[in-house]
């Protein structure tokens, strides 16, 4: 299994990084458009869609949601940072509420597992990390800022996996992941510590309180977001998204903490950057 998993993100990694660096940015974030395509068609089995023709609907919807919101912040034109700010904050407001539902799970599911919340959950979660992912590398420096955000994602996973596996013994949130633990959660922090200390070593000029107010906060809403897709797969009784990645599930799967993620960097990055 473990050398699936890594064959499979050795894939993965190359995926994602060739088109970062050989891509002009149009196409790139024209490119990842077809990944949140593929994630949202994931997302409507999870909200128990099962005919083609709703599933093609809901992409549909999907992909006029975001060239809507391109259009509105200018990703493909003049692009509007304060209206890509103000998009990504109210994103965050709703992960707050998200929060609130996975503290009060399995209770909590009468107010967002009915296939209309869960279509809307859908259009609004998966557009805005578009959104959010379209704004970063618009920025100065937005491909090394776009690596950074992947970077932290990663870490906080690699580490939460490892950590857990090694030392887990207290259970992070039982009733929805039973293999997430607080020491997982710890190593995942353990590891963002070590990019902080390699950040600072490698630029001179660094703000290091601002990178921490960076760092950490997105790390930890990575969790945030790893947990709401467990919680959806295990109200809908299934382990992966779906099979299309060996080892790894879906790309729902691994878009789970990236999509609570990027909001909240852009959000810090536009307040307080570091570089």
């Amino acid at each position: 299994m473990f050398k699936q998993r890594f064959a499979t993100a050795s894939v993965l990694a190359l995926f994602f990084v060739s088109p970062l660096v050989f891509f002009s940015t149009p196409a790139f974030v024209s490119f990842i458009i077809l990944v949140v395509l593929i994630a949202g068609w994931e997302w409507s089995g999870l909200s128990r869609i099962e005919s083609v023709s709703g599933q093609l609907l809901f992409l549909l919807g999907l992909l006029i949601f975001i060239l809507l919101a391109s259009d509105y912040v200018g990703i493909y034109s003049q692009f509007n940072q304060l209206l890509s700010y103000q998009i990504c904050f109210s994103a965050m407001v709703l992960w707050a509420v998200i929060f609130l539902w996975l503290q009060g799970y399995p209770s909590s599911a009468i107010l967002w597992s009915s296939r209309p919340v869960m279509l809307v959950l859908g259009l609004a979660l998966l557009t805005v990390t578009w959104v959010a992912l379209a704004s970063i590398i618009s920025l100065e420096n937005g491909r090394f800022l776009l690596l950074l955000a992947v970077a932290i994602i990663i870490l906080a996973d690699v580490g939460g996996y490892m950590a857990g596996k090694l030392f887990g013994r207290h259970k992070l949130a039982p009733t929805i992941s039973p293999g997430k633990t607080w020491e997982g959660l710890l190593g995942g922090m353990v590891l963002q510590v070590l990019l902080v200390v390699i950040l600072v070593l490698s630029f001179a000029d660094i703000n290091v309180l601002n990178l921490c107010l960076l760092v950490f906060p997105v790390a930890i809403c990575s969790v945030i977001g790893d947990l709401f897709e467990s919680m959806l797969k295990r109200h809908r009784g299934i382990k992966d998204s779906s099979n299309l990645l060996p080892g790894h599930g879906g790309f729902l799967d691994r878009l789970d903490g990236v999509m609570a993620a990027l909001p909240m960097f852009f959000v810090i990055l536009s307040k307080a950057n570091p570089f």
